[in-house]
């Protein structure tokens, strides 16, 4: 009995680890491009900003978002108050100003925010295979919204739009095939309720 109850437990674990995203730090993105060339999303994030906790909850913790993701980005999460030293494309940024009794509230800004323009949270940075920043996605996306995004990029659409309306109309388009998890659960829920009833 102990012996299924742990074949079952380590089943369980591996299916909620292949649910979520791989992150890991920028510098272990960009030495990664070196071999394995792959676009980076970027979350940039700080503790007290409540739409990140949603993005983190609802977003990145759906099955789509994190497999499609793992498959063709590295993903970095980023905290944009942070005291980390981060060396990128040959310059080290740290957050001198930081202050550890802040922790968990509003904090100095890291000095790679400043660098990459961040200006709200959460912003979503890409870069190329190459590291070098492209658009950034400024606020709360849903899966589907993300979605858009992540395509987009992946495939290199940005590079063929050169006005609004050519965006809009790709947006339009866009025909979304992440299943949205939250509406799926309440549906469960729903049937569940009917059949106790």
């Amino acid at each position: 009995m102990k012996k299924i109850v742990l074949v079952f437990a380590i089943l369980f674990s591996v299916s909620i680890t292949a649910q979520e995203v791989n992150w890991i730090t920028l510098e272990e993105a960009v030495e990664l491009q070196k071999t394995n060339p792959k676009k980076i999303i970027m979350d940039v994030y700080t503790k007290w900003c409540g739409p990140c906790k949603l993005l983190e909850a609802r977003t990145f913790k759906n099955k789509d978002v994190a497999k499609y993701i793992n498959k063709h980005y590295y993903a970095v999460k980023f905290n944009a108050e942070g005291n980390e030293t981060i060396v990128f494309k040959g310059k080290t940024f740290s957050n001198p100003k930081y202050d550890p009794a802040k922790a968990n509230r509003r904090n100095s800004v890291h000095q790679l925010s400043r660098a990459l323009g961040v200006r709200s949270y959460p912003t979503l940075l890409f870069f190329d295979e190459s590291a070098n920043l492209l658009p950034p996605i400024v606020g709360y996306k849903t899966p589907q919204q993300l979605e858009l995004y992540l395509k987009m990029f992946k495939e290199d659409k940005h590079k063929e739009m050169k006005t609004q309306e050519a965006f809009n109309k790709y947006a339009k388009e866009f025909k979304s095939k992440f299943k949205d998890t939250k509406k799926k659960k309440k549906k469960k829920e729903k049937k569940k309720e009917k059949t106790k009833n």
